[in-house]
């Protein structure tokens, strides 16, 4: 059993999508076509490859049996450098010239477009070396519908511009980018001591305008207690992007992980791969703090009662182990008075955040009307 560091505290959430920011490689990944030579790209609701200039299909590859297994990784082993070479890769990376993004290369490749904001970029020399990703859920939503359920979520908007919706209809393309999460397993043994609280019933006399009445008052019995709760963890989800809002991220959960298929870069075809910006020890405190909090929900139950104190928890992990997962996330940014406004789909159940413009002539409007109708109102409530 080993009993890990507290995690410190974690960092403030981002609110903002700043392209001047800090950012992650992006990779995209292609595949001619064997029939013409074309890309092939992955199509989702084919579920396999489809070249976009023939129209040739192909499967996609089962994963080799040793690096494509959808296993676990030991999570002190990664912490001390000591993960197997397999299990480590070296891209090329480049900067942005324009937004500083981090941009990921192929081998093959020696220019491309940033995809958060169009510029052209050349490759460098730089390098990074990171984790592989060991899983990925392939997208399960084609472009055509993740832009209807954006139009849709769109047109539910209150006072939002006409021209919203206008681009929405419009179907302006949109970008596929698979997003790197950690997922994190996790034995949890834990020792706690508090009080439970048991209600019962008292009658006192009180005095109401001059009269005695007798009323009955609740009170709180409290007794010492203590005990253990453990739990297994599988697969806690912790998003390792800083490129994408966290609070709109986070609302595009739930996420289906028996989905997960384990990793091959035939399922990235026509796509980009983000690699992961927050460092595997910084996933994990977030990580721990979602079990801290299960933790303590345990623990309330299991003091039982009406109503619990919690004096201390001291909880103790073992079997810690992780993966790197890609998600599939659709992007689209609607351009209004000069700013950008971002919008996140779920590229496997479709649910769609991000900002929004506010029309200030609807809501003008919609004041003036709610004067009117109090106008109204008040006239018909002085003739009555």
């Amino acid at each position: 059993m080993t009993d890990l560091p507290p995690p410190a505290p974690p960092a403030a959430p981002q609110d903002s999508w700043d392209p001047a920011g800090p950012q992650s490689p992006i990779e995209t990944n292609r595949f001619p076509c064997e029939q013409c030579g074309a890309d092939y790209r992955f199509d989702p609701k084919e579920g396999r490859l489809i070249c976009g200039h023939c129209g040739h299909g192909q499967e996609v590859q089962e994963a080799a049996p040793q690096g494509g297994a959808l296993r676990e990784l030991d999570f002190k082993a990664a912490l001390a450098a000591r993960l197997p070479e397999a299990e480590m890769e070296v891209t090329r990376v480049s900067t942005c010239p324009n937004c500083a993004a981090q941009v990921e290369f192929s081998d093959e490749t020696h220019a491309l477009e940033c995809p958060f904001c169009a510029t052209p970029v050349v490759a460098d020399t730089g390098e990074s070396r990171h984790i592989k990703p060991k899983g990925v859920v392939p997208f399960m939503l084609a472009e055509p519908a993740a832009q209807k359920a954006m139009a849709n979520w769109l047109g539910s908007l209150w006072f939002a511009p006409n021209g919203l919706q206008a681009y929405a209809r419009k179907g302006r393309r949109m970008e596929g980018i698979y997003v790197p999460y950690w997922t994190y397993d996790a034995k949890t043994k834990s020792r706690y001591s508090g009080a439970r609280g048991t209600t019962y019933y008292v009658s006192e006399t009180v005095m109401v305008d001059g009269k005695a009445e007798i009323r009955r008052v609740a009170k709180i019995r409290w007794t010492p207690v203590s005990g253990r709760v453990s739990r297994f963890f599988d697969d806690v989800l912790v998003l390792a992007s800083k490129s994408l809002p966290k609070r709109y991220t986070d609302a595009l959960e739930p996420w289906d992980l028996s989905h997960l298929a384990p990793y091959q870069p035939q399922f990235l075809a026509g796509f980009r791969a983000e690699a992961y910006a927050i460092p595997l020890d910084e996933g994990f405190n977030e990580a721990r703090a979602h079990m801290d909090r299960v933790i303590e929900r345990d623990v309330r139950f299991d003091i039982g009662g009406d109503r619990q104190r919690i004096s201390n928890i001291d909880t103790a992990l073992s079997d810690v182990t992780f993966k790197h997962v890609l998600l599939p996330v659709w992007m689209a940014a609607y351009k209004y008075r000069g700013k950008t406004y971002r919008f996140v789909i779920n590229g496997q159940s479709g649910r769609v955040q991000g900002e929004r413009p506010y029309s200030s002539w609807k809501i003008a409007g919609a004041v003036l009307l709610g004067l009117a109708l109090l106008g109204v109102a008040a006239y018909f409530g002085a003739q009555s």
